[in-house]
């Protein structure tokens, strides 16, 4: 099915939910031996259902403004997205559903070649359709974004913003909230010119950048880099405003920086990686001192290689504007221990399709079912991210 065509068959089945918003509650107060009530400051008003443009604007203000971050999980397959959403009404808080290139392509079918990136493309925009599909019915915003794109991935890149186009012209916003571009590698003149000339077309349909600067160390979907220089993990506030400079004046304050303060993708022991967050803390004091500006933190921040993070570590790097933290190892970990924790218990009614302890005759078939240590994984992840939940500051955060 063309994105034209499955778009246009997604918006029918949920133009009916269109306008949903969710709403804290107003608290009035009585002030002593008076009849006059206060009304109490409104709480802010979000919708629910995928957000873009202006309403993504409004909740990251909102969790600068209230010190909260906001879960991405990389999504590879309909039951993870679901644990996703199931967490975030649970929450009651926002969260980020991200497709990595590696997820796009997996999303589609590992049989189909990903020549030209098509695949991945595809399986992206399969993944972004089912979440808008299906986002309204749990009356939570939540981000579509997509993770690292190296230069060598940038034909996938393309093709997403394409999507992005056709949606827009369609709908008056694009598919995806924002996406990532990840050009760390590359000499920062040339990460930030490449950086400029996206967000230049991205910030005419509404969508959000992610740039990274500095690397995060460590391997993921691919990208290793267990073996890089240590000092390389870690940003300086002057590159941090170069960045700033560059992009500020193209899209204020629609872009997000996934800066070096020794965080690493991955798991690891405690003591094997050194975050140093106040890193963050002086990059804004530093922009705010160059631009003479009020707002003492001018960038959002973004925390990549969140899991294995301590819950310390994580509030003070809120403390400087983190916006995001990315929590993709420790998800996957908790899907695999939802099927090892359901493998583990009925044992004994996986080994054949007929006879169990129950009898020789008894079927199986209810606890083979897919559908039944799916479940388990999902439940199991949901769990796992309430956790990340808390860590971030973000439990409840609709109502803060």
């Amino acid at each position: 099915m063309s994105l034209s065509m499955a778009a246009t068959s997604m918006s029918s089945k949920v133009s009916a939910f269109n306008g949903k918003t969710v709403q804290g509650k107003s608290v009035k107060c009585q002030a002593p031996r008076a009849a006059l009530k206060v009304q109490a400051a409104v709480k802010t008003e979000f919708k629910s259902g995928v957000v873009t443009g202006n309403e993504f604007l409004k909740i990251l203000d909102h969790a600068r403004t209230h010190q909260y971050g906001i879960p991405a999980v990389n999504c590879t397959m309909s039951p993870i997205t679901n644990a996703c959403l199931e967490a975030a009404k649970k929450a009651n808080a926002p969260m980020i559903i991200q497709f990595s290139n590696g997820g796009g392509h997996f999303n589609i079918g590992k049989s189909i070649k990903n020549d030209g990136q098509k695949a991945a493309v595809a399986g992206s925009i399969a993944g972004a359709l089912h979440v808008r599909a299906v986002a309204e019915f749990y009356g939570v915003p939540i981000i579509l974004h997509t993770d690292h794109c190296s230069k060598k991935l940038l034909p996938w890149f393309d093709g997403l913003l394409e999507a992005n186009e056709d949606y827009f012209s369609k709908y008056g916003e694009p598919l995806f909230t924002s996406h990532m571009l990840d050009l760390s590698e590359e000499p920062l003149e040339e990460n930030l010119e490449i950086c400029a000339k996206y967000l230049k077309r991205m910030a005419a349909i509404d969508c959000f950048l992610e740039m990274e600067i500095g690397i995060t160390g460590g391997e993921e979907d691919g990208v290793d880099n267990s073996d890089v220089n240590p000092e390389d993990l870690y940003s300086k506030p002057e590159e941090i405003y170069e960045v700033y400079k560059a992009l500020e004046p193209i899209a204020p304050g629609k872009y997000s920086i996934a800066a070096a303060f020794g965080n690493v993708h991955g798991v690891y022991q405690a003591g094997n990686v050194k975050l140093t967050p106040s890193i963050l803390g002086k990059a804004q004091a530093y922009i705010k001192e160059k631009e003479g500006l009020e707002q003492d933190k001018p960038v959002f921040f973004v925390f990549h290689g969140g899991s294995g993070s301590s819950r310390a570590e994580i509030r003070e790097a809120l403390g400087y504007g983190v916006i995001k933290m990315n929590i993709d190892t420790d998800t996957q970990w908790s899907f695999w221990d939802g099927v090892r924790s359901y493998y583990s218990t009925n044992e004994a009614y996986l080994q054949t399709q007929i006879g169990n302890p129950e009898g020789p005759g008894k079927p199986n078939k209810s606890k083979y079912d897919p559908r039944a240590w799916l479940r388990s994984a999902e439940t199991a992840t949901v769990d796992r991210l309430m956790i990340a939940y808390e860590d971030l500051n973000a439990l409840d955060a609709l109502e803060k």
